[in-house]
């Protein structure tokens, strides 16, 4: 009885083996992407001050920060929605006469300043700069709510792993392919191009001397998503 069992064990594990070698399978990545207009921006503008006193220095990019700040919210936007992005206080060197001298300070500070109406980005830049900032770090573009954006890219990813599976299929001769498996990759999201920065123009110069303001497009934010899908041959 036990070597009937014994060889009733070996024959099905040596049919199994022979079901899964004859198995063939079709291993792909599907990618998927989807273009949304962003919704959000934030913009990063500061201001850098040199001193020969470190105290002044940083005195000195207070005031510019604090004026920045007065002249947003007195333009309406929310005290919430600006932060601080950085502060860096740092000595200058000089080594002309080979010997390490501090000839100054330079102190340095940015406020992150959220915006959600976009027609409003460039008026934070110029509110900056009127109010004494004299650096800009850039503006960074996403989208508030992007989950349709990314089941559309999940959706597209599989139909590009579908496509490129039957082409791989079709060049090596194989039979019906049916999905066995799907694995979901990474999913983000990214700005898709530049920021664009540009100033409205005017045929009067006294005109644009005195209403000329930043204009920012907002760009496309780009949900990527990817997958990992196992087809078998029928």
């Amino acid at each position: 009885m036990r070597r009937i069992i014994a060889l009733f064990l070996i024959l099905s594990l040596s049919l199994g083996l022979a079901s899964a070698l004859a198995e063939q399978t079709v291993i792909v990545s599907g990618t998927g992407e989807t273009l949304v207009t962003a919704d959000t921006a934030v913009v990063s503008v500061g201001v850098n001050v040199r001193k020969s006193d470190a105290l002044k220095a940083q005195s000195g990019a207070n005031e510019v920060i604090a004026s920045i700040r007065a002249a947003l919210t007195g333009a309406g936007f929310s005290e919430e929605d600006i932060s601080t992005g950085y502060i860096n206080l740092y000595a200058v060197y000089d080594y002309s006469r080979d010997v390490e001298e501090i000839v100054a300070y330079n102190a340095s500070s940015t406020l992150a300043v959220k915006v959600t109406d976009m027609s409003r980005v460039g008026e934070v830049i110029d509110l900056a700069f009127g109010a004494g900032a004299n650096t800009l770090d850039g503006v960074s573009f996403s989208v508030s709510d992007d989950t349709a954006a990314r089941a559309e890219s999940l959706k597209a990813a599989v139909a590009n792993a579908k496509d490129k599976a039957a082409i791989l299929a079709e060049a090596a001769g194989l039979g019906r392919i049916e999905i066995a498996s799907i694995q979901e990759g990474n999913v983000y999201s990214f700005d898709s191009g530049v920021n664009n920065f540009s100033r409205k123009s005017f045929g009067n110069v006294e005109e644009a001397e005195m209403d000329v303001a930043t204009v920012v497009r907002a760009a496309k934010i780009c949900v990527s998503a990817t997958v990992t899908v196992t087809f078998v041959v029928k």
